[in-house]
């Protein structure tokens, strides 16, 4: 699928990225290959975390006794132990649900306990405040968990309740500060809280992302970006190089450079602007071709979308793939093109269903195009339909048998499909699968790639390593595999200081590459290093080539903002590398 970087498929490890923010060791899968930082196992199970009945059992119901002899028992015990009887009658109450009357009770508690005892009058604030809650009053319960916060700065049940409570009252950077405290506490083992920052997370990465995207200044990938988004296809009229006749190549200069191209048409200046990878100059010269109206109007409308969508303005891409489709006297590959790439962003914007119904157009209108089934393939991976994914591939490779690209997505496919099945022979199937791809493809970067990912996943680290190593000798700049490479390091070997030169090495090799800054951070928060971390994921944010994947990046950066507040309000931070 035309994606601006490849994306995750649906059914993965189970586990929010944003938790490799928070988490050693959650292992996550990155783009096309899989990525892991190695696991610090816990045999623990994970909690359900429930918290909704007060601390303090109530004491057994005795009946209600004659008035002065509990005077008399009042007479004879401590002030605290009259809070405690206070505190038990509330929490009898909270039990029959009669919260007002609890919370009388509890704040006799409050107002018996005296005040050296910190921790039991921790205690009776945060059953008030777990009163209050059934009665929905948020306000209330934010400030009895502040309370109870202040006398105890690392009780989980209040952090929690005021965690949730923020929440309601919509505020969600105090929120995820409480959430993130919690989940430190309890070493990630409880799935309540571990929800909640999930939750909370996207919400804020949305949010951010929607503010931020609108208002972004466009900016253009790097040329090995450009370059391997055009490769992905085969049947691109706009990406294929100047024909005979759209040139004088019979008039070249000394050095063999093609000489400027015939009269003024705009999209013929841009094809080739392509050729010299000068892309900046792209979509100024489509648009001269369309204002002329000149005859290439319909393939200057797709380049220039194509470039839209490439630096990230979907809003601009979308009016001129909409025009394309709708020509019906244009050529069908336009056409079918134009949908694949609409279909792609549907895709990137999480409307499955629209994206569907483009690729299923793209198929019915141009049923020999093999470009509409290796991108359909892809995206039935995201959709976690594999069987369809390896039809669709099985259908580009017949009307492409040189197709290399789809030959590897299908291993890939089959590759997946057996191991989430927990199936080792088609899982071995699959590995031969891939064997005999790049013994017949030799040169396609991409089938190293993804069979380093299932060998990664099988714990076949060497042989995982050497094939980053043949991609890169096909690739030399191609940041990418230099990222997962040096990801490969963490989990393997546990060298850290090789798998930072190697992800500072593509950052290096191309500057733009998101996927390197968003590595990078990940790690630094891992290493206890939040500030670069979030330097790191706010390079990434502006790099984002899609709203989407700026709320995840959003997330991210978020996820240790959230740890710095805590680090420095109660002193916690989880283990680090």
């Amino acid at each position: 699928m035309a994606a601006s970087k490849p994306v995750e498929p649906q059914a993965g490890t189970g586990l929010p990225r944003w938790q490799l923010a928070l988490l050693v060791g959650a292992p996550i899968v990155l783009g096309v290959g899989a990525v892991y930082l190695w696991k610090r196992c816990r045999k623990e199970g994970k909690g359900t975390g429930e918290r909704i009945t007060p601390e303090g059992s109530a004491s057994p119901s005795q009946g209600q006794g004659d008035g002065a002899e509990a005077n008399r028992d009042q007479q004879k015990t401590s002030p605290l132990d009259r809070a405690q009887a206070a505190k038990n009658k509330g929490n009898k109450y909270f039990k029959a649900g009669r919260y007002e009357n609890a919370i009388q009770c509890y704040a006799e508690a409050i107002g018996l306990c005296p005040a050296e005892q910190k921790n039991d009058l921790s205690t009776f604030y945060q059953n008030r405040a777990a009163a209050y809650e059934q009665q929905s009053k948020w306000t209330e319960v934010v400030e009895d968990c502040c309370r109870a916060v202040e006398l105890n700065p690392r009780y989980i049940k209040a952090l929690f309740r005021r965690a949730k409570a923020l929440e309601k009252l919509d505020n969600k950077r105090e929120c995820l500060e409480d959430v993130t405290a919690v989940c430190i506490l309890e070493a990630f083992q409880n799935q309540q809280s571990m929800l909640l920052a999930d939750k909370v997370l996207k919400q804020l990465g949305k949010e951010k992302a929607k503010d931020k995207y609108k208002n972004r200044e466009p900016m253009m990938p790097s040329p090995q970006f450009i370059k391997s988004y055009f490769s992905s296809f085969t049947d691109d009229i706009i990406s294929q190089p100047l024909q005979k006749g759209e040139k004088k190549d019979e008039d070249k200069d000394k050095e063999g450079e093609a000489s400027e191209v015939t009269g003024s048409s705009g999209y013929l200046k841009a094809k080739q602007y392509m050729e010299e990878e000068n892309y900046d100059k792209i979509v100024s010269e489509c648009t001269k071709e369309m204002e002329s109206a000149g005859r290439y109007t319909a393939e200057a409308l797709l380049l220039r979308a194509t470039f839209y969508l490439l630096i990230g303005n979907a809003m601009a891409a979308q009016p001129d793939l909409d025009r394309v489709i709708d020509m019906q006297d244009a050529n069908v590959k336009l056409r079918a093109n134009a949908l694949i790439k609409r279909g792609s962003m549907y895709m990137q914007q999480q409307q499955a269903q629209l994206s569907t119904q483009d690729f299923n157009m793209a198929a019915m209108i141009d049923t020999r195009n093999p470009d509409v089934y290796h991108h359909r393939g892809q995206l039935k991976i995201l959709l976690d339909q594999v069987d369809e994914a390896v039809g669709d591939f099985d259908e580009c490779i017949l009307l492409r048998p040189d197709s290399a690209l789809a030959q590897a997505q299908k291993c890939f496919a089959l590759y997946r499909q057996a191991y989430t099945g927990n199936n080792p022979s088609q899982v071995q199937t699959a590995m031969d699968c891939f064997e005999d791809v790049i013994r017949r493809f030799p040169k396609c970067a991409e089938g190293y790639a993804l069979y380093a990912q299932a060998l990664t996943d099988q714990q076949q680290f060497g042989k995982a390593d050497e094939m980053y190593d043949k991609c890169i000798e096909l690739e030399p700049d191609n940041a990418t595999t230099y990222v997962h490479k040096g990801l490969l390091q963490l989990q393997w070997k546990q060298d850290l200081d090789l798998g930072l030169d190697l992800i500072s090495k593509a950052i290096e090799i191309d500057n733009k590459c998101d996927f390197a800054y968003e590595t990078m951070g990940t790690i630094e928060v891992q290493r206890g290093n939040l500030d670069k971390a979030i330097d790191m994921f706010n390079k990434a944010i502006n790099l984002a080539k899609s709203e989407m994947e700026m709320a995840h990046l959003y997330s991210l950066c978020d996820a240790a903002y959230a740890q710095t507040e805590v680090a420095r309000k109660y002193g916690l931070k989880p283990p680090t590398l």
